[in-house]
């Protein structure tokens, strides 16, 4: 019986649906079109599927998918909550499935109607009824009703510890909208987004301005886990997993940990880079290319940190001179990311690591032995490594 998941797991199947701002279809249609076309790139039958994991999230339950696309018995059923915290948990949760011999092919997926559908920029208003409401009734008073305005309190604070400006954030967003022009599946294709656009957009919640936030998206991903030895059989390159990591830090709130000591690092980000690293055997420096999750651009300074790019404080640093772009030092959201591609919850980011490893991204770099894949920041989260099929 293996002690890790490294080497024990692979993603052989990705698919995804059209990502828009108004879908016209149920999110049950989203979520069938992206498992079956992630069946079908696998090279398996629906009936060859015996387990299902989603966000806790998503409206579309496992049998109802299960039942829609032709899948018959289920091993597995499972749920990751946190929002996009789960975009790698339940890739997680799908390689323990497969390296305990509990299933022989997980498909882990994700699908709303995001922009059409329930906004997160409508903030804690309406029927989301969690035990969350009970810490952020504490700050709703102050304005403080959205995931942008919360981020904006840590961006705030790092700046003022760091020295980072706005023009950081927008190399950021720059960046990943060079990648979003070359990729037809992205919103921004051919739409690219200069360092004065930027500046000059409007304020969402100081010091974030519009380009600095993700898009609201409609549609869905599913990607097809597997055992390393079934992979071997797959039509196309599996993505290995070479290590993976989940955690919760000390004083954990759901994007609103601003009772802890200090509020311009990750905690739980450097408990999973821990984690994938020790599961691992590697290091930032053996990773040629990372898909990091994007919801907000300053976020991605501080995942640099915490995952050992550079230093705590020098994200500002590592975002100049095209570090981020093909030919750079890392690229990074090859695809557009969920600033300029699509924000579905983190799980696009997953399908573009594993293009990465085939060498199929639209923004693909000439090294690319190992891949960073991480989830969602300010909530218990997870992250991965990607490597190629020896």
């Amino acid at each position: 019986m293996p002690t890790t998941l490294k080497d024990e797991a692979a993603l052989i199947g990705i698919g995804q649906t059209e990502f828009s701002k108004n879908s016209g279809r149920s999110e049950l249609s989203l979520a069938c079109e992206a498992v079956s076309a992630a069946i079908d790139d696998a090279g398996l039958k629906p009936s060859e599927v015996d387990g299902l994991v989603t966000f806790a999230l998503d409206q579309n339950d496992e049998i109802e998918v299960a039942r829609a696309v032709g899948i018959g018995d289920l091993s597995l059923f499972s749920r990751i909550p946190y929002g996009g915290g789960a975009a790698v948990s339940v890739i997680h949760q799908a390689a323990m499935a497969i390296a305990t011999g509990s299933c022989k092919n997980v498909i882990c997926y994700r699908a709303l109607n995001g922009r059409s559908g329930q906004r997160y920029s409508a903030g804690v208003s309406g029927d989301l009824v969690t035990s969350d409401l009970i810490h952020w009734s504490w700050y709703m008073p102050y304005g403080l009703m959205t995931p942008a305005s919360w981020v904006a309190m840590f961006a705030t604070r790092y700046m003022h510890k760091t020295g980072a400006t706005s023009l950081d954030f927008a190399r950021v967003a720059v960046s990943t909208r060079n990648h979003a022009v070359n990729n037809p599946d992205a919103f921004f294709y051919q739409q690219p987004l200069t360092i004065e656009e930027h500046q000059s957009s409007r304020m969402i919640a100081a010091p974030l301005r519009l380009f600095d936030c993700c898009q609201e998206t409609d549609g869905g991903t599913a990607c097809v886990v597997t055992s390393v030895d079934r992979a071997a059989d797959a039509p196309h390159p599996a993505a290995v997993i070479r290590g993976l990591g989940n955690a919760s830090a000390a004083d954990q709130e759901q994007m609103t940990s601003f009772y802890r000591d200090e509020i311009t690092g990750l905690p739980e980000m450097e408990l999973v880079a821990k984690q994938m690293w020790d599961v691992s055997g590697l290091s930032a420096d053996d990773i040629d290319a990372a898909v990091i999750y994007d919801a907000f651009s300053a976020v991605v300074l501080l995942q640099l940190e915490a995952f050992g790019f550079c230093s705590p404080g020098e994200g500002k640093e590592f975002v100049k001179d095209g570090n981020l772009e093909v030919g750079g030092r890392l690229p990074t959201n090859t695809h557009g990311g969920q600033l300029s591609e699509a924000y579905i919850h983190g799980m696009n980011g997953v399908n573009e690591g594993v293009r990465l490893i085939r060498g199929t991204s639209t923004n693909q770099p000439a090294k690319n032995d190992h891949v960073l894949v991480t989830a969602g920041v300010g909530v218990p989260t997870s992250a991965m490594v990607l490597g190629k099929l020896n």
